[in-house]
């Protein structure tokens, strides 16, 4: 027979409900921790880039988890009008070991290395057909084959647009030409004010010396000639 509190509630019901909310926290905790450090592909800040017909391009991708990796299986497809098309694969079995990269397209080349979690391909002598999205994808087993992936876009141009920097160069030599102006005045202004001092200094001199030389000259106020004394016939 299952003990009843004074409140009339089951004891072993109330074990229960806080086991059964012991285990929730855990759970959450644990998934929580898991997506904070999820895999996690990226194909850096800028997600496309503009190249001329007949160059080589790097497609770039890097991933990441904290909780590491195990047997980490990795791909680049690129999506031709909605057919997906394998370029490379790979497993890297443990952090460190570099992959044997299987290589589906003559132009692809895999230029990463697991030591910098760099799974980044070259695509050379590139042409218009091969502008579009490019998926990088990756898989981890270690955490129960979560996967996640990045998409890459390529504009293949008949030549590099040059940006014009003539508005950028007029207003910064606007900027720059004022600031002079600004400079130069307050120079100026600080040369005049030094000699205006200078000279005030030189005129209230001039007034103290010449007015001791009259006190000098004139003798004290009131005060009587020196008197010579009058020849002896």
């Amino acid at each position: 027979m299952a003990s009843v509190d004074s409140d009339g509630s089951s004891v072993s019901g109330r074990k229960r409900s806080g086991d059964l909310l012991h285990a929730g926290l855990a759970v959450a905790l644990l998934l929580g921790v898991w997506s904070v450090g999820g895999l996690e592909v990226s194909t850096g800040k800028v997600s496309f880039v503009e190249a001329m017909n007949g160059s080589t391009v790097l497609l770039p991708c890097t991933y990441s988890s904290c909780i590491g990796i195990k047997n980490l299986y990795f791909n680049w497809h690129f999506n031709n009008n909605g057919t997906m098309e394998k370029l490379c694969e790979a497993v890297i079995h443990v952090e460190g070991v570099e992959p044997k990269v299987s290589v589906y397209h003559e132009r692809v080349e895999f230029v990463g290395s697991s030591k910098s979690n760099n799974i980044s391909i070259l695509l050379y002598n590139i042409t218009f057909e091969d502008a579009g999205d490019y998926i990088c994808f990756a898989k981890n087993p270690k955490e129960k084959n979560r996967n996640h992936s990045a998409i890459f876009t390529l504009i293949v141009v008949d030549q590099v647009t040059e940006i014009d920097n003539t508005l950028t160069t007029i207003i910064v030599s606007v900027v720059g030409g004022v600031i002079g102006l600004v400079i130069f005045v307050m120079v100026v202004k600080a040369l005049v004010v030094h000699f205006l001092l200078k000279d005030d200094e030189k005129n209230k001199e001039c007034l103290v010396s010449s007015s001791g030389n009259d006190n000098t000259e004139n003798g004290p106020t009131g005060a009587k000639a020196d008197n010579k004394g009058t020849p002896k016939a």
